[in-house]
């Protein structure tokens, strides 16, 4: 099949004449040529505007944004190879005659710069004030006024979500679980909530001691921390040994040589109550470098169970924060922050003015605030625990001055302890230092 010979203007065939012949597709037949009834492309192209001279090629790319601009043009530009008729005219000299309208800005005030090129001039209501300058300008004062409208509307929108916090229930998911009471286990902390008074000591009860200080004390629960560390025991049993030695102290008196002593003995019970594996008093006393022996670790053991009158079950913090962690729906980061908190205040003389479910509840929002979790204590918790925000914040300021100088002071047990993988490095995480503040509410 024979092409167009228009595609190939450089090239002389026979139908490129007038009145030339070419062989016909059918065999030897000369057939006449068509060129005569046909024009030449440099004529055709005399009625085109903005044609080329042939040949010629057409950039697609420039094509596609020409098309972008055209299409942005109230009236469209002239296509190439499009033909003037009489209406292209008039659309061409219309729009020759209609004069281009300028819109015209203010001025921006701008400043020269070290350079010498210009910058925007940034105003601040600051430097006014600071200048004396009473003329701020309008839309300064404007500004200013819109945000602190914003950031008064964001505080009363927080403030409705959480006194619109639904109470969630935490138990629904432990209801085909027999282990966790779920039909008792509000009766329960019900019985442990009016309890634990029973198992307090009186925050002053050190005066009567005439060898034994506070901070005889402090040293003592620290270094009963490490041992609990090293013995890998329960946590439980930890809790219940500080419960033990403060109430023996509290009511008996005891020399200063004799502090130990209590504390490893207390330990002794506190295993025997909690644990399923329990130490012996061979590892108490090499523990303790020997400093006792066998039998005296065990008149001691006697001397505490009767002066506390065998009572042993009592509702410690570990309780509550158990408890009270569910209902904060914590993970597993607030969980280790909430007992880095509370285990700082077992060393604290100070801190036995609380009672147990109070330090259970302040550790944990101290937690969620150290963590940037929350800073309120919503719905939920405050069923559970029966303490307000506003109840809690005493305590937590308290939490957040012992974590502020918890690395850097004598007493380092629990610090170090927390500092570990096995604790998720909870003693390296900045304290919440913002509860310090006076204002903060």
């Amino acid at each position: 099949m024979v092409g167009s010979d228009e595609n190939f203007s450089g090239v002389m065939r026979a139908s490129n004449l007038q009145g030339g012949l070419r062989p016909g597709v059918g065999g030897g037949k000369l057939t006449a040529g068509v060129g005569q009834n046909r024009r030449a492309l440099s004529t055709i192209n005399r009625n085109v505007i903005g044609a080329p001279p042939l040949p010629y090629a057409v950039n697609k790319r420039n094509g596609i944004s020409d098309n972008k601009a055209n299409a942005a043009n109230k009236i469209p530009s002239v296509p190439i190879h499009r033909p003037i008729t009489r209406k292209l005219a008039a659309q061409i000299a219309s729009k020759q005659q209609q004069p281009a309208v300028e819109v015209t800005k203010p001025p921006v005030p701008v400043a020269p710069n070290r350079n010498g090129s210009e910058d925007c001039i940034i105003i601040d209501a600051e430097e006014y004030k600071a200048a004396g300058d009473s003329s701020v300008p309008m839309f300064v004062q404007h500004t200013e006024a819109m945000m602190e409208e914003i950031d008064r509307m964001d505080e009363e929108i927080e403030m409705e979500d959480v006194e619109h916090w639904p109470i969630v229930d935490i138990d629904s998911a432990d209801k085909k679980n027999t282990l966790a009471v779920v039909e008792y286990i509000d009766d329960i902390y019900a019985y442990y909530k009016k309890t634990e008074v029973l198992s307090c000591v009186p925050p002053n009860y050190m005066e009567q001691q005439i060898d034994v200080n506070e901070r005889m004390r402090a040293i003592l629960i620290d270094w009963l921390i490490e041992v609990h560390y090293k013995f890998e025991l329960m946590e439980e049993t930890l809790y219940l040994t500080v419960n033990l030695i403060d109430r023996f102290l509290a009511v008996q008196s005891v020399i200063r040589k004799k502090l130990q002593l209590v504390g490893i003995t207390a330990m002794l019970l506190a295993c025997k109550y909690e644990e399923v594996s329990v130490p012996v008093v061979e590892d108490l006393i090499l523990i303790s470098d020997k400093a006792y022996t066998r039998k005296e670790v065990l008149d001691m053991e006697k001397l505490m169970v009767n002066t506390l009158q065998f009572n042993v079950t009592v509702p410690t913090a570990y309780v509550f924060i158990r408890r009270f962690l569910k209902a904060a729906l914590s993970d597993k980061k607030v969980e280790l922050m909430s007992f880095f908190l509370i285990e700082l205040c077992l060393v604290e003389y100070e801190m036995l003015k609380f009672p147990p479910s109070m330090l259970a509840a302040a550790s944990i929002f101290t937690a969620q605030c150290t963590l940037g979790v929350s800073k309120e204590w919503n719905k939920t918790c405050e069923k559970h625990s029966s303490y307000a925000k506003n109840q809690l914040l005493e305590c937590s300021r308290l939490m957040v001055s012992f974590h502020q100088k918890a690395a850097s002071g004598k007493l380092t047990g629990v610090h170090r302890k927390y500092s570990t993988c096995k604790y998720g490095y909870a003693a390296r995480c900045e304290p919440a230092s913002f509860l310090l503040e006076a204002a903060w509410f």
